[in-house]
């Protein structure tokens, strides 16, 4: 069952909520200033703008989507007079402003709408009455304005810290290869004094064993066999610690994409895959970019990474279900995730046609 997040759950009820006080018009049960039918095409058009407003659409249909449900929106308020909790439609417009344009446009907007309630309510044979609706609706305005500044906010830190917390994760995981590979570089040091001095013991006993003869040199062949007897378990010893220390690549890339909020991410590592420190390096990095691309552009719920290995090399395949670019245009990152593979010998494809997918290859090491 698909999960709905917060701005997906505010959007069903400002449809539900625009639909509700537009009903009794839409209907019928409320006359109009201008023939029903024109009016439908008017509140249409308005719910039209309204979505393009508040969808990361680029500015340049954001902008203008804005200004047509404002616009929309006053004269559907103006045009159905007699419908009492039509002007909650400009309340909708002051909330969503945020999602398009500066909070001081927002404000204006607020302004703009409270001047057409308060020359809607002038209507009323009561004045007191008019002046005690204009400020509610002003006051609601405000309230529903300032709630969308914080929620927007509140979505833009939580996207930063999610992006922080991806490039913790994967410099994390490369510390501990590095510090890996140090230990592996001590052991290897070790091993080779310890076979080189325990190897001159060994060449000085046969040595003086071939000089001698008789019992005495059956001493120097005994402690031969014992030098060599160490010398073997010592290399059986040091090897399986250098065995210990291998990367493993599954944990290290499920390291950097554990408890992401808000998006759900796969990771499948083929056991054949063999890979070293630089190429580990690499995936590492490229799965940190292609998931804070992810959770900055994609608004994908999954996020599928799959390394293979084939003959040519180790390939990562990575794609969500977001909305996808049917020309994709890399950023900085995605550059700097292709310069990386190509340093490599290897390379980057992008592909936006469903989803968003990246196919990174990478020779084997």
């Amino acid at each position: 069952m698909p999960r709905f997040r917060t701005e997906e759950w505010s959007g069903l009820v400002m449809l539900v909520v625009s639909v509700a006080v537009a009903g009794p018009t839409l209907a019928g049960a409320v006359a109009t200033t201008i023939p029903r039918g024109w009016w439908i095409v008017l509140f249409v058009a308005f719910m039209a703008a309204l979505l393009t407003a508040v969808n990361e659409f680029p500015a340049a249909l954001r902008y203008p989507g804005l200004a047509v449900a404002v616009a929309a929106s006053w004269a559907l308020v103006l045009t159905a007079p007699n419908t009492g909790l039509l002007p909650v439609l400009l309340v909708l417009t002051a909330a969503i402003s945020v999602y398009a344009a500066p909070l001081r446009v927002g404000f204006v907007i607020v302004g703009l709408n409270t001047a057409v309630i308060a020359v809607l309510m002038a209507r009323q044979p009561e004045p007191a009455e008019a002046v005690i609706m204009t400020g509610f609706y002003l006051l609601i305005q405000l309230a529903t304005l300032l709630s969308s500044v914080s929620l927007v906010r509140e979505q833009r830190l939580r996207r930063e810290l999610t992006e922080a917390h991806i490039e913790l994760r994967a410099a994390s995981v490369l510390l501990s290869e590095s510090t890996r590979t140090a230990e592996r570089l001590r052991i290897s040091r070790e091993l080779h004094d310890l076979i080189g001095h325990q190897l001159t013991i060994l060449t000085l006993e046969l040595e003086a064993a071939r000089h001698r003869g008789g019992e005495q040199a059956r001493e120097h062949v005994d402690r031969a066999n014992r030098v060599a007897r160490e010398l073997l378990g010592d290399v059986r010893a040091t090897v399986g610690e250098l065995r210990t220390g291998s990367p493993d690549l599954t944990d290290a890339l499920r390291q950097v994409v554990r408890n992401l909020p808000g998006l759900e991410v796969s990771v499948d590592v083929d056991s054949r895959v063999r890979v070293g420190e630089e190429q580990t390096a690499a995936l590492v990095r490229a799965v940190q970019e292609i998931v804070t691309n992810t959770v900055r552009h994609a608004d994908a719920r999954e996020l599928w990474i799959e390394v293979s290995a084939d003959e040519s090399g180790t390939v990562l395949t990575a794609v969500d279900d977001g909305r996808g670019a049917r020309e994709p245009v890399p950023g900085n990152g995605l550059r700097g995730l292709a310069e990386r593979f190509e340093a490599l010998g290897g390379g980057v494809a992008f592909d936006g046609a469903e989803g968003f997918r990246v196919t990174a290859r990478v020779p084997a090491p």
